[in-house]
């Protein structure tokens, strides 16, 4: 799959600051993401699958409102997830792909989480499922958009986590044990 191909045909062939951003973001969780599987053979990981979903988790941000990273769109940047979801199926790529899209906020989503916390989502889990799923996930809580390369520690993950209630915090936990 030409990753490249696909974010060109949303953000332009050019140069931008959200294309680049976007992109050095993404980077950085495709390495993390393939350190895991590097390091942990054992789960079988689909390396390709891995880096390309990498790249792409994030393609909804462009639709999404958030000045302070160059995205001037109409939406809550809440809703990049499942943006980037309908733009990959629009565009004809697997599902697969557009799952990671959708179930990487957060530590995933609980249909609770939605509901509760009144989320401009529609109530149904968000939740990563698959392995991959997982470890994209993770390897995205390490990495903001605000301090590009730069990767957070474990406790200021955990921090930012904990904000949103302890059952996130308690997944990424689980899966540090897994994954670290």
């Amino acid at each position: 799959m030409d990753v490249l191909k696909i974010i060109d045909h949303y953000y332009g062939e050019g140069d931008s600051k959200l294309k680049s951003l976007l992109l050095n973001h993404s980077q950085s969780v495709a390495q993390r993401a393939l350190k895991v599987a590097e390091n942990h053979p054992e789960l079988n990981l689909d390396r390709e699958f891995l880096y390309d979903a990498s790249m792409l988790h994030d393609i909804g941000i462009i639709e999404c409102h958030a000045p302070s990273i160059y995205c001037h769109g109409w939406a809550d940047y809440i809703c990049h997830g499942i943006i980037g979801s309908r733009m990959l199926r629009w565009y004809g790529v697997d599902n697969r792909y557009a799952r990671v899209c959708a179930r990487h906020t957060g530590a995933g989503l609980t249909q609770k989480d939605i509901v509760c916390q009144e989320l401009p989502l529609h109530a149904t889990s968000l939740m990563p499922e698959t392995i991959e799923e997982k470890v994209i996930c993770y390897a995205d809580k390490f990495f903001s958009k605000t301090h590009l390369g730069e990767e957070k520690t474990l406790e200021h993950v955990e921090r930012s986590l904990s904000r949103f209630g302890k059952e996130g915090l308690e997944r990424f936990r689980q899966w540090h044990q897994i994954f670290s």
